[in-house]
């Protein structure tokens, strides 16, 4: 079940009745392997609509509900925009393929791999090569609470400097990553790209991806001005990741995304 701390921030519990998302509770392991499924490839197709492709680097994991030494992730050479229920594979630590048709891509596993396996709470992981968030890694700086959007991020995420852009085949590369995601949400892979973590919901790590990538535009863009620009004092960032950062908003950002897809990309489902 999601933390639902901060949900009464957004929404008045007296006025029931009103149309609202609600995280679902399930009946069975099936169900909730569906579930996991079908956000995963919601997800994928999302990332097809931001533009995040890149050939075929761009992972995307969640763990199975009834095996969790085991995720499901997205098939090796196929676009973000052809992945569906039906190709998801799933694989183990080693990259072995248990369920599917499709290969792994080593350099996908290795990382998501190390993470999942270090830290049994974190339930979803995403990764992908996008232009603003590889052009900020490459200044090995962390994301500064200079809009509300990146206060999301306050202390709750890192750099990594290990291994700086080398290709992520060999498994120490997965360990160095790993150890970076103890208590937070998202990385800064320096001269790599971004990842992000939820010990909930691929649909959380998803949204924070998309988040992560927009401030990382912002951050470039205020660089690129070169006019100084004004810090929001940490307890006030602090405050607002509270409000603005949770597992749970994460989750609920996401489902506008999730019903874009449902409406017009049924095909995900199939």
């Amino acid at each position: 079940m999601l933390d639902l701390g901060n949900r009464h921030s957004i929404y008045q519990p007296e006025q029931e009745g009103l149309e609202f998302p609600w995280e679902p509770e399930f009946e069975s392991v099936e169900a909730e392997r569906t579930y996991r499924k079908q956000h995963l490839a919601a997800a994928c197709r999302a990332f097809a609509l931001q533009g995040f492709d890149y050939g075929f680097a761009g992972h995307l994991t969640v763990r199975d509900p009834e095996r969790p030494d085991l995720y499901w992730t997205n098939p090796m050479c196929v676009h973000f925009d052809q992945v569906r229920v039906s190709n998801l594979i799933l694989v183990d630590h080693k990259g072995t393929v248990i369920e599917g048709t499709h290969a792994v891509n080593r350099a996908g596993f290795v990382l998501h791999a190390g993470v999942h396996d270090a830290h049994p709470d974190i339930v979803a992981m995403c990764h992908a090569h996008t232009p603003h968030g590889t052009a900020w890694c490459a200044t090995g700086k962390p994301i500064e609470p200079v809009t509300q959007d990146a206060c999301a991020f306050f202390e709750d995420h890192v750099v990594i400097g290990d291994h700086a852009g080398q290709v992520a085949v060999e498994e120490h590369a997965g360990s160095d990553v790993a150890a970076a995601f103890g208590g937070v949400k998202a990385a800064l892979h320096q001269n790599h790209g971004l990842l992000t973590a939820s010990r909930h919901s691929i649909d959380a790590a998803a949204f924070w991806f998309i988040a992560l990538e927009r401030c990382c535009q912002q951050q470039l863009a205020l660089y690129g001005a070169g006019v100084p620009t004004i810090r929001i004092p940490d307890d006030r960032a602090r405050y607002s990741r509270e409000h603005v950062g949770s597992e749970y908003i994460g989750w609920l950002h996401f489902q506008t995304i999730w019903n874009q897809i449902v409406a017009t990309q049924p095909d995900a489902f199939e």
